[in-house]
C-alpha cells in the first residue's frame, strides 16, 4: 500500500500552488542571476529591457498612426 502512496504524495506536493510558484520564481532567478557567483546576468537583463522598450514604442507608434 505504501508503494501507491509515495507517488501520489509527490504529485500532490508538485501540484500545490505554492510549490509551483516557488519553482517558477527559481527559474526566473536562474535566468537573470548567475547561480555560481550571484552576479546579475546583464546580457539577459538588457535583452528583457530592450524587448519591453520595443513593445512600448510599437504601441506608441501604432496609437499615433491610428489617431
Amino acid at each position: 500500500m505504501s508503494v501507491w502512496r509515495a507517488p501520489s504524495t509527490r504529485l500532490l506536493y508538485r501540484s500545490h500552488p505554492k510549490t509551483i510558484v516557488s519553482r517558477e520564481v527559481a527559474q526566473v532567478k536562474a535566468h537573470y542571476v548567475d547561480a555560481g557567483t550571484g552576479e546579475p546576468r546583464t546580457d539577459n537583463i538588457l535583452k528583457t529591457v530592450g524587448a519591453v522598450v520595443g513593445v512600448i514604442a510599437l504601441f506608441v507608434v501604432v496609437r499615433k498612426i491610428t489617431r
